[in-house]
């Protein structure tokens, strides 16, 4: 889904932005609103923001013996550095290589800002003759425009150049409307209105001075660029924010990853779903436990949470919860983990290797909490918004030692039996013939989530189609099957085991994708809010809430509780190594509080399940 007015809604904290149409007329800034700011400095000049598709390129010119040089100072001067060299060329051969545009495929138009550091007297003559030479590049209608800067001639004197020819105004100058049709673009320091050094917030004051020199500019038609604005990802949000058309830069390859991310950085959710105000029935209790809903937000990080909080206006499900704890998610192996990893540890109680399934870090087989409560009679079920061969659910029966060995994961299904499993991964049970086994031992068998509702324990459903992603169209498959479940696995009088994964908030961060994350969030939230009810209405039920670890290292540059909109960044399409919170709710909850390994997760589960059992076991 494309955020065509993203942008339109975004505002600061404490100010509503002045939007340009002349920027950006679909709402999304991109390398077009780009410039680059002194660009014959680049390594590569010309070619680095070119390729880049900046919009604007600066360049400064001395005129010295009838060459125009490119240079800051005259003493910078180089024999081979000119402007015909480095820049009139390449933009000449660009058009015609373009067939008369700059960029046949976009139709992209280029300023071309010339700062004159000698006087327009002297300089401007020769620069005239060099681009009327190539009227199909630089003339009326071509796609470069020149826009002259630095030292300009006076106002009432623009009229003397040829009309392709504009200038570079300032705010502060009162231009008649002859004169105006001559100005290019508008252009003034930042320091002139604030000293913002790009962290926190600009001040007020300083601010609606901001605000002001933008309205005006754009009242009359023109767009603005502001030089000296500190250089970072801070500065960029609010230049955009503020509406500002020309976002000034030394820095070409970050800030055109920072615009070009912009599509998958933004996105404002329009749906709010309610959330369950819990009873908090036992919740503090150290009574018994009979079940356990141990719900895995794969990917999910602080970051992703709170993004989720933000695009449902305030509030999730996971917000009701007053029990919580960090969980260490590192490997045997290695600081970052991965999904087998960190499942493993959840499910087993060891910590392994990254990509290994079900064994500890020396390959040994290790039970998972369904078979290890099995003898108390209890039963288990896994569902995922994902395929059950994929490293969560696979660590809760399969054994395998590296994660890609996903047919021999489904047969390991076979001697680790739960009573339910719903999820995708058809192809790799039915290769294996694991589905016929299961129908002799009187599992029902479903390859559609339609049938779900017709399905009664024990019984496996395995439907590709059905976890796609919530932006292709999932609906509501994992609240829809862990309520499924809990009917089936409550009536069993020694209790139940079910592990729910919400697998695809992991694929958003891999993805650097905002929307994809925060849809997938409020998914899960809302299978939160269903085991939040169920446990509540039961009163023996214990729900934990984690992940496996964090994914893309995502932090959140703007949002709007008020609008639902969230803007993010990613540092990284991997995992990272922060710690990810443990909400608990229910009897026992108290538990979970504090710091602990990942492993922990796991004692502590069967150790409140154990205490209800031994206890049985003494009457």
């Amino acid at each position: 889904m494309k955020l065509k007015h993203a942008l339109l809604i975004v505002i600061l904290a404490s100010f509503m932005p002045v939007r340009s149409a002349l920027a950006q007329p679909n709402g999304l800034y991109t390398t077009a609103q780009a410039h680059s700011h002194n660009d014959y400095e680049q390594s590569i000049p010309f070619w680095q923001a070119y390729h880049q598709q900046f919009g604007s390129i600066e360049v400064d010119v001395h005129a010295k013996n009838g060459v125009l040089y490119v240079a800051h100072d005259e003493t910078d001067i180089d024999p081979a550095r000119t402007l015909d060299a480095l820049y009139i060329q390449p933009l000449v051969q660009q058009v015609k290589t373009g067939q008369g545009k700059i960029e046949p495929k976009t139709a992209r138009p280029l300023q071309l800002l010339i700062d004159l550091k000698t006087p327009a007297r002297q300089t401007l003559p020769l620069l005239v003759q060099m681009l009327a030479a190539y009227p199909n590049v630089f003339g009326s209608g071509a796609s470069v425009q020149v826009v002259v800067s630095g030292n300009v001639p006076e106002p009432e004197d623009f009229k003397t150049y040829p009309d392709w020819l504009l200038f570079d105004g300032r705010p502060e100058i009162t231009y008649s409307p002859d004169q105006l049709k001559h100005i290019g673009l508008i252009s003034q320091s930042f320091l002139t209105y604030t000293r913002w050094n790009g962290k926190g917030l600009i001040v007020s004051s300083e601010r609606k001075k901001l605000n002001e020199v933008i309205r005006k500019t754009h009242q009359q038609g023109k767009k603005l660029r502001l030089w000296a604005t500190p250089d970072n990802i801070n500065t960029w949000k609010t230049l955009i924010n503020l509406g500002v058309d020309y976002i000034n830069t030394d820095h070409i390859t970050e800030l055109a990853n920072f615009l070009n991310s912009r599509p998958t950085a933004e996105y404002r959710n329009k749906t709010v779903h309610a959330v369950y105000q819990p009873t908090y029935r036992q919740n503090d209790a150290l009574s018994r436990v009979k079940n356990v809903i141990l719900l895995i937000g794969d990917g999910m990080g602080l970051a992703q949470i709170y993004a989720g909080i933000t695009a449902n206006q305030g509030q999730l499900n996971l917000t009701q919860v007053l029990n919580l704890g960090f969980s260490k998610t590192s490997a045997a192996d290695t600081y970052i983990t991965d999904s087998a990893a960190g499942a493993t540890a959840m499910a087993t109680g060891e910590k392994t290797n990254n990509r290994a399934i079900g064994v500890d870090s020396t390959g040994k087989a290790r039970p998972a909490i369904p078979a290890l409560i099995k003898p108390w009679n209890m039963v288990s079920g896994l569902i995922s918004a994902g395929s059950v061969t994929d490293a969560t659910p696979a660590a809760f029966y399969g054994h395998q030692p590296d994660r890609s060995f996903e047919r021999e994961i489904a047969a390991d299904f076979l001697q680790n039996p739960v009573q339910i499993l719903i999820g995708g991964g058809y192809r790799f049970f039915n290769e294996e013939k694991v589905l016929d086994t299961l129908r002799q031992r009187g599992y029902a068998v479903a390859d559609r989530f339609g049938k779900l509702a017709q399905l009664k324990a024990p019984f496996v459903l395995l439907d590709d189609e059905s976890v796609v992603s919530v932006g292709q169209g999932r609906k509501d498959f994992l609240t829809t099957s862990l309520r499924k479940t809990l009917a089936e696995l409550s009536p069993n009088p020694a209790g139940f085991f079910v592990m729910a994964e919400g697998a695809q908030i992991d694929y958003g961060g891999h993805a650097n994708d905002v929307r994809y994350v925060v849809q997938e969030m409020l998914d899960f939230d809302q299978a939160v809010g269903e085991a939040l009810k169920f446990a509540d209405q039961n009163g023996e039920t214990l729900v934990i809430v984690t992940a496996d670890h964090e994914t893309g290292g995502l932090t959140l540059l703007d949002g709007d509780l008020k609008r639902g909109y969230v803007d993010g960044h990613f540092s990284t399409n991997d995992h990272s190594g922060v710690m990810v919170p443990v909400f608990a709710y229910g009897p026992h909850s108290l538990d979970f509080r504090g710091v602990y390994e990942n492993t922990a997760i796991h004692h502590k589960i069967m150790a409140v399940l154990g205490r209800y059992r031994n206890t049985q076991k003494t009457k």
